[in-house]
């Protein structure tokens, strides 16, 4: 059953910031950003576990007035007994907020790029996230990785076992190998009955073909909820906490136009940092 109230725990707002949500909040399915969430988060020597803050980097902490980081894991309803698969973490920004709190009760694992792929920018992330996370159980817990690289492998978690499988701005990757739908059923295979799919993405306008997503890094709601339909999912809510109505989604160089990225280089710089970062669609499907 999915709840429409949800608290966040002390140690997640501790591992976060003393300015987030720090009381119950509905599950609002059109709530905009607060005033109070685009500020970057800071802890304070008063909250329990505040060391654990420290894990997170300056440049990670003044990304969150676009990512939202506590009204997302509050929306996709994260408790931190969970078994938590987080897929293709990249370089790991949401793993130092997901590992330290999980690293307890719960279990974190990372479906990760291969480590043998033929992909060089693959193997360096790995290899970063890594050197960062594994072998530091006293700040990240047991944290295990898998291998996510489709169609060959793909198993993220034994059948069953994952609370929750979450991915960030990765549907467009898979779509560039039509591996998209086969990463959403491994989500499927990976969960509980009742278990969660939290799906954050760059948010295409409605009528955007399969060619411009994949050209763009936009993908629209509808393919996202339809991917997670055929898998078997059912729709569970979207939250317009990552919204970002500057963003025209007509960008030169696509999403890659905005920060961090600015594939654009010093042409028209100012203007795509002062849009920010993309305009993101935050989804949760419920495995039956």
């Amino acid at each position: 059953m999915i709840r429409t109230l949800t608290c966040m725990p002390v140690l997640f707002l501790a591992i976060l910031s003393s300015t987030a949500l720090m009381a119950c909040s509905t599950d609002d399915q059109t709530a905009a950003p607060s005033a109070e969430s685009n500020k970057p988060l800071t802890a304070t020597s008063s909250q329990p576990e505040t060391q654990l803050h420290t894990v997170r980097t300056a440049a990670e902490t003044t990304r969150d007035q676009y990512r939202h980081p506590a009204e997302t894991l509050m929306f996709f309803e994260i408790e931190p007994e969970h078994t938590v698969v987080e897929i293709w973490p990249g370089k790991g920004w949401y793993t130092a907020v997901l590992a330290p709190y999980l690293r307890q009760h719960g279990q974190l694992i990372a479906a990760h790029f291969a480590q043998e792929s033929p992909v060089k920018f693959f193997r360096n992330a790995r290899q970063e996230f890594e050197q960062r996370f594994l072998n530091k159980p006293d700040l990240f817990g047991n944290l295990q990785i898998t291998e996510l690289a489709p169609p060959e492998r793909i198993q993220i978690a034994p059948a069953g076992m994952a609370d929750r499988v979450l991915t960030f701005r990765n549907v467009h990757n898979w779509m560039r190998n039509n591996q998209e739908q086969n990463v959403f059923d491994a989500a499927y295979r990976a969960l509980k009955p009742g278990g969660i799919l939290g799906v954050v993405e760059h948010r295409a306008p409605a009528d955007f073909s399969r060619e411009q997503m994949v050209e763009s890094g936009y993908v629209s709601v509808a393919y996202v909820t339809q991917l997670a339909i055929n898998s078997g999912f059912e729709p569970a809510g979207q939250s317009e906490v990552n919204a970002n109505p500057k963003d025209t989604r007509d960008h030169t160089n696509g999403v890659w136009s905005l920060p961090p990225s600015l594939r654009g280089g010093d042409i028209q710089k100012d203007t795509y940092l002062a849009i920010g970062e993309s305009d993101r669609m935050t989804l949760k499907f419920v495995k039956p």
